[in-house]
């Protein structure tokens, strides 16, 4: 029986390792607008086990985890304290950027204007019909969208029952025009919106995200990208194969691990599927939360929305 992940469903935080957690934490502070909320084991809170979400976290092994996130307390992104780990190969499959979504075009327009003051370098600026979004990349290299969502009445469905999507050139100076005084806080609402990663091999990765954990192929890009979804979001995951990686991901600096936020009805279901064997990975239980691998070895976890 075909599973689908309900629409209620999204990405939660995200975890990188870092080789300088002080610089790192320094960037997204200043250019990003993100707040430093405390530090860690895993995904756990450093004081109690629970982060500000309400979510358990994850208290296996020793990894200091520095966390970031809104003015409200709620954490966005994790950073794992790795100055050992080597660097990711350029074969390596991996992230190829975290995207920060924030909720109107003003906030968007102000993030944009804090990247200036930053004196961060934007590496791009996309209207993609379905949101707004500029690009760049933290000191460590990895990739950073910002971006807003256009309203869902804007989006055009296609025939195959997906959402058109597109790369077209985004107007800054337009949408700087409604920028407000960037303060120093990302908006409170802001969150992560969707995971773009770099996979081996896409149809294997799309079947795994399609197949396994019951996401909508939302657009495809003939042999080059897909983007997946749950519900009729325009995507949760982005996968990619422009840079033609041919290695699994290791234990190297970059993306640790993103959350999969679902509702506990659908959070039973993929225990159920997965630990049936759906994709073969091993699972590694943690009271309301488990963990998998995709098939570039990319740890996901599951955990209550």
């Amino acid at each position: 029986m075909t599973f689908h992940l309900s629409g209620d469903a999204g990405i939660g935080r995200v975890a990188l390792r870092v080789d300088d957690v002080e610089g790192m934490a320094e960037f997204y502070g200043e250019a990003l607008g993100l707040a430093r909320l405390g530090t860690g084991d895993g995904a756990a809170d450093a004081t109690d086990g629970s982060d500000d979400t309400g979510r358990r976290g994850d208290t296996r092994g020793s990894d200091r985890t520095t966390w970031l996130g809104t003015g409200d307390g709620d954490p966005i992104l994790g950073l794992v304290e790795a100055a050992d780990a080597p660097a990711r190969g350029e074969r390596e499959a991996g992230l190829f950027h975290v995207a920060v979504r924030v909720p109107t075009r003003e906030a968007l327009a102000e993030g944009v204007a804090r990247l200036r003051v930053a004196g961060v370098r934007l590496s791009g600026a996309s209207d993609h019909l379905v949101s707004e979004a500029v690009y760049c990349s933290d000191p460590e290299g990895n990739g950073l969208e910002l971006y807003r969502d256009r309203p869902r009445e804007e989006w055009e469905a296609t025939a195959d029952g997906g959402v058109r999507m597109a790369t077209l050139p985004l107007d800054l100076e337009d949408l700087l025009a409604g920028a407000g005084d960037p303060g120093d806080r990302i908006h409170p609402g802001a969150d992560v919106g969707h995971v773009h990663l770099e996979p081996t091999d896409l149809d294997r990765s799309v079947g795994f995200y399609r197949d396994d954990l019951g996401m909508n192929v939302r657009t495809r890009m003939g042999e080059d990208a897909a983007f997946l979804a749950a519900g009729d979001y325009h995507h949760h995951v982005g996968l990619n194969r422009w840079d033609d990686r041919s290695d699994p991901a290791g234990d190297t600096r970059g993306l640790a691990w993103f959350e999969l936020a679902v509702p506990p009805g659908d959070r039973r279901s993929l225990a159920d599927r997965l630990d049936g064997g759906a994709t073969g990975d091993s699972l590694e239980p943690d009271g309301e939360s488990f963990e998998v691998r995709d098939p570039d070895g990319i740890r996901v976890r599951i955990v209550p929305r």
